[in-house]
Order: C-alpha cells, then structure tokens, then sequence
C-alpha cells in the first residue's frame, strides 16, 4: 500500500530537481544578463518607453558587430570625455551588472537610514512613495538616455549626445543649458557632501551621546579630517574602500533587518498613519525623491556598457530592488521604535556597543562616500573654469601638478560644506529640501521635457500624457515641498538644537 502511495506521488508532483530548474531557468531569462537575448527585447529596449510600436530602430544594433547588423555609432568629437559622458571614458567598458551596481550603490546608499523616519511622517503614503518614485525615476532614466541618441539617414543608431549637459544644451541653448544644468548638478552634488558632514555629526553623538563633544564640534572634526580629499588626484584607491564599505553597509543593513523582525512582537502596526500631515510629509516625500536620484551618473553608465541594449533591463530590476528593499526598511524601521525613530535610525539601537560599532562603520563610510562626491564636484566646477569663454586660468600645471589657486579652490569646497553643515544641522529636513528643489528638477521635470522637446513627433499620446503628468508632478512636489521643508528649517532654528 505504501509503495502504490508515494509511486502515485511520484507520479502527481513533478520531481524537485526539474522543478527548481526550471524554475531557475525562468528566473534566469530575467535577469540582467539575459535581458537582451532577443530580438524583440532589444526592439523593446527603446520602443516600450517613449516610441511608437513601429519604431524599432533598436533592434538594428548590435555591439558584437556581427554579420548583417549594424555598428553602434558614438558621437563625434574633441572632448575627451566623448561617448563615455563626463565622469567616464568610452575606453572603460562595464559589463550591465556593473552598471547595476552602480545604479543600486546610488539610490540603495547611505540616506535610506532616514527612510524610517519619512515613514514617521507619511505613514502609507510614504511607503506608496517609495514604490511609485522608483518607477518614475526609472522611467525618466530611460527617456533621458533616450534623449542621447538619434536615428541617422542610414538606419543606424548614433549616439550624438554624451551628458545631461549635451541634452539641456541642445533643448535650453548652448550658452543658458550648460550652466543650468551644470548649476543643479554642482548644487545637487555639494548638498550631498554637506549630507555626509551632518550624516557623520549625527552618528559620532549618537555613539557618544554623554560626551563631551556635541554634534556640531563633531562635523568640525568630521570637517578637518576630510580635508585631505582636497589632495585627491584620482579615485582609485578610494573607489576600492568605497566597494568594501558598501559591503559592510549592506551587512548592517540585514543586522537591522534582523534585530527589527526579533521585536516583531512589539510592533506598533496601528502607529502607522493613513492621514496625511501638509507640515510634514512634504519632507517625508523630499527625502524619498532624494534617495533616488541617479539620472546625472546615467549617460555617463550607458555610454560605458558593453551592451548598451541592456541598459533598460538593468535599470528595470536596480529600481525594483530599491522599492522593494527601501519600503520594507522603513515600514519595518518605523513599526519597530514607533514615535520615538529618530532621524538616522541607527541611533535607535538598543546597546551602546552595538550602535557604536554601526555608527562608525557609517561614518567611514560617510568620509569615503565624501571623498567621492567632493571630487566628482571639483570636477564640475574645474570643467567650468576651463571653458574657452572664462577668464580664469588653467587649474593644472605641465607637471600635473595643481597649481596653488586650484588647491586653494578645493580646500575652499571641503571647507564651505563643513561649515553648512554646522550651520543647518538638521538631517532629514535638510535632504527633503534637496530632493524637493535639485532632485524633483533632475529627476522628474527635466528629463520629461527633454523627451518631449527632442523625441516630440515620435511619440504616441499616451507617452506624452505620462511625460506632462510627471512634469506635473514634479513641479506640485517641489514647489510644496521646498516651502514646507524651508518652512521646517526655520522652525528647527527657532527651538534650536537639543544640546
């Protein structure tokens, strides 16, 4: 009898080796990797989002150069930065996991420890918000790449823009969208720095709240031990400290995770609001926004891919992943230490020695992470200066060396956002500002424009509906959420600090 049983088993449920592989090979088909295995993937790749059904012009290109397609065509031109983008040399080709990691280590770093506290603030609609920016933010990726490259009179996909400078130079003029665009990304980028410096303030007092040091002398130290990046010659060494502080990151973040779902029983799931605050989720929705922004690395990522064709699908499951991990990390956060989240939530750990060991591993963090943004800001403000039309003189000597008023600039970049961030010592506020002012322009309004200005005749009406639907909402979001985080700011300064 028995053995009648498990033979018609046997026969019912299908063997678990053939059902994990092919359960796997399903998987597999949608990954990164495979993404652009087919023909109809690669028409995809720029017709889903942004073209006409019948405007398939991608499916045409081909990297491997084979027999029947067509090369891939870069723009032309003396810039040394041409078909990389301008943090990047076409020379340096990333297969699309490394483009993934790029993307994930951006919108997935340090500031999704605030994310806790944007759930403290807009409740449901701050999780909502967390999924539904990530698909407008990868969205608006993929039209401004989009932006980058036109079909010529053969056929062939050229690539005749490298930047978001290229793309605002061609849709604002050659003179007023360079310096926009550059504006808001040098803005953007010294925001970010003035981040760290207050990120690493707020972690060193949290680890030593009965000190003797308060949070501003904290970023003044932070300050003065990050002048060396004023030194930086490259980023070498620094990019490789950054990938195992990233790492180490990601452990903390599973250790959170894990302590969080231990105090699943203490959960304050009825904590959790479905009201909206006017006052405060404006904030909350900045801080969101800001923690996605990466359209200003994303020319720069797709003209370094080996296959460019793949770039849709990378961003596809970077942006799933970040909405995924991100709404669970702050709904788990909140629902953990409730009303009393603070707005790094490191320092609602229990130990001291736990946090402590977390909070400076955060901080190193932080420091690197600076390190790079305040090179990637010097480099803005350098190619500004050499521009034909300044008068200013070359930053560089023959040697390679910098010369003394280049030097001097840098160390007067490290400076100012050490001495911002003691002025405005307020995390969270501070990073909704931003994301409500650079990040819904860079995110959500300027691409969307670009796309219409640039690939207007080519669109269909629903891709022009979505597109002024963003641009909507990008201008509802940042002008609400610029008053009402400035409106914040002041309120902080008025009560002042709690040390």
């Amino acid at each position: 009898m028995a053995s009648q049983f498990f033979s018609r088993l046997n026969m019912a449920v299908p063997p678990i080796g053939a059902t994990l592989g092919a359960a796997w090979t399903t998987v597999r088909s949608a990954l990164p990797d495979s993404c652009a295995n087919g023909q109809q993937d690669e028409q995809l790749h720029f017709a889903k989002f942004g073209r006409k059904p019948n405007d398939t012009e991608l499916s045409n290109l081909q990297n491997s150069g084979a027999e029947g397609s067509l090369q891939r065509v870069d723009s032309v031109g003396d810039d040394e930065s041409c078909g990389g983008g301008e943090f990047g040399s076409s020379r340096h080709k990333i297969s699309e996991w490394q483009a993934g990691w790029n993307v994930t280590n951006a919108i997935q770093g340090m500031f999704v420890v605030s994310l806790p506290y944007a759930v403290l603030h807009g409740g449901y609609w701050a999780i909502t918000a967390m999924i539904g920016v990530a698909y407008i933010c990868c969205y608006t990726g993929k039209i401004l790449v989009d932006c980058l490259y036109i079909t010529n009179e053969e056929g062939q996909l050229v690539r005749v823009r490298d930047t978001y400078v290229s793309i605002a130079e061609e849709c604002f003029g050659r003179r007023v969208g360079a310096k926009i665009v550059n504006t808001a990304q040098l803005i953007e980028l010294l925001m970010t720095c003035i981040l760290y410096v207050v990120l690493c303030g707020d972690l060193m007092v949290g680890t030593f709240p009965d000190g003797a040091i308060d949070t501003r002398s904290w970023m003044m130290i932070c300050g003065i031990l990050l002048l060396p990046c004023s030194f930086l010659k490259n980023l070498h060494h620094v990019s490789t400290l950054s990938f195992w502080c990233t790492m180490a990151h990601v452990v903390i973040n599973v250790m959170i995770m894990g302590y969080c779902l231990l105090q699943a029983a203490t959960w304050g799931w009825s904590q959790v609001s479905l009201r909206i605050n006017i006052f405060t989720f404006p904030i909350s929705l900045g801080i969101i926004v800001f923690s996605y922004t990466s359209q200003i690395f994303l020319p720069a990522l797709e003209g370094n891919m080996n296959d460019p064709s793949k770039f849709h699908c990378m961003l596809n499951w970077s942006h799933v992943a970040a909405a995924i991990f991100k709404s669970l990390f702050g709904y788990v956060g909140f629902l953990t230490w409730q009303a009393n989240t603070q707005e790094v939530i490191t320092n609602n750990l229990p130990t001291q020695g736990f946090k402590g060991v977390v909070n400076f591993i955060l901080v190193v963090k932080a420091s690197i992470l600076f390190s790079l943004t305040d090179f990637l800001s010097q480099f803005h403000v350098q190619r500004c200066c050499r521009r034909p039309d300044t008068t200013f003189p070359r930053m560089w000597a023959l040697d390679g060396n910098l010369k003394v008023w280049g030097l001097a600039l840098r160390v007067f970049l490290v400076v100012f956002t050490t001495a911002m961030a003691i002025s405005i010592p307020h995390f969270a506020i501070l990073m909704g500002f931003i994301g409500s002012f650079t990040g819904t322009m860079l995110s959500f309004i300027w691409p969307c424009y670009f796309h219409l200005k640039l690939k207007g005749p080519t669109l269909d009406w629903g891709t022009v509906a979505y597109d002024c639907f963003v641009i909507f909402l990008g201008v509802l979001f940042g002008v609400i959420g610029i008053y009402y985080s400035f409106r914040a700011l002041v309120e902080a300064f008025q009560i002042g600090l709690p040390f």
